[in-house]
């Protein structure tokens, strides 16, 4: 695990400065986990592949501005691609080309497809504070972050008025940054 680290923050410190050989490592290293991500917000192959490019674009761009002491690589390069994904979804709507038995048989050959965030021991703390909250505040929080809904999505999907949903979203957070220590 902490060779992989490593070897990602070099690429990435060699794709800062220009470096077209480090981004292709970069891409072999971090290609399935990125898409299996955008896929699970988008749901459409297509759309996840040209959400890829342009996350790729975006690292190549953005590299310079990483930062070791703030975080993991790959939870960097993940909330670049999570982010891009609920963009377009916002931008363009939710399509269900793909349905949620295709995304939990999406294998990756790093870790296994229940894998929620992209760094092991960050996801393990997170999912061990996950469990301590509500069952709502659990629910809202996992399909917010993690399948990228948004709020009047989220308030339309379950039932509920938005202003309950914003209200479990934020006691949810308050009670993961306790949890996690933030």
């Amino acid at each position: 695990m902490e060779d992989r680290r490593t070897a990602l923050k070099i690429a990435l410190a060699k794709v800062a400065s220009g470096d077209e050989a480090a981004m292709g490592i970069l891409y072999d290293q971090t290609n399935r986990v990125l898409y299996g991500s955008i896929l699970r917000i988008v749901r459409s192959r297509g759309r996840a592949e040209e959400i890829l490019q342009d996350v790729y674009m975006k690292i190549w761009r953005r590299a310079g501005t990483y930062r070791s002491d703030k975080g993991n690589p790959i939870t960097w390069l993940c909330a670049i691609a999570r982010n891009s994904a609920i963009d377009v979804v916002r931008r363009e709507g939710r399509m269900t080309e793909i349905g949620d038995d295709v995304l939990e048989n999406f294998a990756d050959d790093a870790k296994p497809a229940d894998d929620w965030l992209c760094d092991m021991e960050d996801q393990e703390a997170l999912r061990k504070c996950i469990e301590t909250l509500r069952s709502d505040h659990r629910t809202s929080i996992r399909l917010a972050y993690f399948e990228g809904y948004t709020q009047s999505e989220l308030a339309n999907h379950i039932g509920v008025p938005i202003g309950t949903i914003k209200s479990w979203i934020s006691r949810g957070l308050m009670g993961l940054k306790g949890c996690l220590g933030g």
